[in-house]
């Protein structure tokens, strides 16, 4: 057998991976589980956004390569949509990169900015693939402790308290995955000084804003935030096209230059139809949030439901895709999760493939039907 590279001792296969090899061997097996683990939407993407990209199959360039740096109408219409929805402005022609997905962007921009030994901020809990890419490039993981009792915000004078002078990049994620929490615009305000005073590199990963969020909120929005940051934003969840690996990084013309040379060196550009299905979605209409978030709506007030159902305790006030969850006194996250898994044929993810500071807490997807929501609550 071929020795891997001393890079893979320090990652594990993505949990969800090797997860839903369980829970599908089950399916297959013929259990009726019902899947709340996933954010991955199962609602159908707008008419006009799949009639932009059957359009444009027919179009002369359609199957050509597209440029490293996307259509110059989909970057315009990046920033259009930042102007119109976060009072951002941003040049399209040098500000704004789109990404086949924001998870790809993560790679880039470590791959970009860190070296070997260098100090990455990574939020406990947090999304595991900030951990998992700062050691394949051999940097070195610091995570900070995130908890309830500060709105799962950064604790900056404790986490002053440690050596930054190796600290070069810090991932923040607001509204916050896994638990919605948001960040208003001291809160950001205050995390931009703090990189500005560490000259530490601070990335806002930004998919949720819109779902069930009254009030969107960009890093870019806080005065002089460019100097020092990045935001990646996805279509992915807003508008139902998970499956098309469409997202975007935004911030000054140095760092999205510095990004770019590390992307055009892995793909060879985004396929033309999906740029222009994506385009289509950015211009969709305030109708289209409105009413995705009515369904949403709809999905949390039974997810509320189920959580009373099994004695979990949460935050009626947190936005996003997901329902954060405490469980019941005296349930590890995996051994309750399990034990749902096998009783009730019902799936939703546990707190600690966040982090450590997971422990203690589940996570319920709003990806699944009313009635699908209402099955799983009458086996409870």
């Amino acid at each position: 057998m071929m020795e891997v590279a001393n890079r893979l001792h320090s990652v594990e296969e993505y949990y969800f991976s090797k997860k839903l090899k369980e829970v599908n061997a089950l399916k297959a097996a013929g259990k009726p589980i019902i899947n709340l683990g996933i954010g991955s939407p199962d609602l159908k993407p707008s008419s006009q956004v799949i009639d932009a990209l059957t359009q444009a199959l027919v179009e002369d360039n359609a199957h050509k390569y597209q440029s490293y740096q996307g259509l110059p109408e989909f970057r315009e219409t990046i920033a259009k949509f930042y102007d119109t929805h976060y009072n951002v402005q941003v040049n399209p022609d040098s500000e704004v990169l789109p990404l086949m997905g924001s998870k790809e962007g993560i790679m880039h921009v470590s791959m970009a900015f860190l070296n070997e030994g260098d100090g990455v901020l990574i939020p406990n809990p947090g999304y595991p693939t900030y951990a998992a890419v700062t050691k394949l490039v051999q940097a070195k993981a610091i995570p900070y402790n995130l908890d309830a009792t500060n709105n799962w915000l950064p604790d900056l004078a404790q986490i002053e308290t440690q050596d930054l002078t190796k600290v070069k990049l810090m991932w923040i994620s607001y509204p916050h995955m896994p638990t919605g929490a948001k960040a208003n615009f001291e809160d950001l305000k205050q995390l931009v000084v703090f990189a500005k005073k560490h000259n530490i590199l601070l990335v806002n990963d930004n998919p949720y804003s819109f779902i069930l969020n009254q009030e969107p909120l960009s890093l870019l929005s806080i005065p002089g935030a460019k100097e020092v940051s990045l935001e990646f934003n996805s279509l992915s969840k807003t508008f139902n096209i998970a499956g098309w690996r469409v997202g975007m990084v935004l911030g000054s013309p140095e760092n999205i230059q510095s990004v770019l040379k590390v992307k055009s060196n892995m793909d060879s550009g985004m396929f033309y139809g999906i740029q222009k299905g994506a385009i289509a979605a950015l211009n969709s209409p305030q109708e289209w949030f409105d009413n995705l978030n009515k369904t949403y709506a709809k999905r949390r007030e039974l997810v509320w439901q189920l959580a009373d159902k099994l004695k979990c305790t949460y935050n009626k006030n947190a936005s996003g895709l997901f329902v954060w969850a405490k469980t019941p006194k005296g349930y590890k996250s995996e051994q309750y999760i399990d034990q749902l898994l096998h009783d009730k044929n019902l799936f939703i993810t546990p707190g600690t493939i966040f982090g450590s500071q997971g422990e203690g807490y589940v996570r319920f997807s709003l990806c699944a039907t009313l009635t699908q929501i209402e099955e799983a609550i009458a086996r409870v």
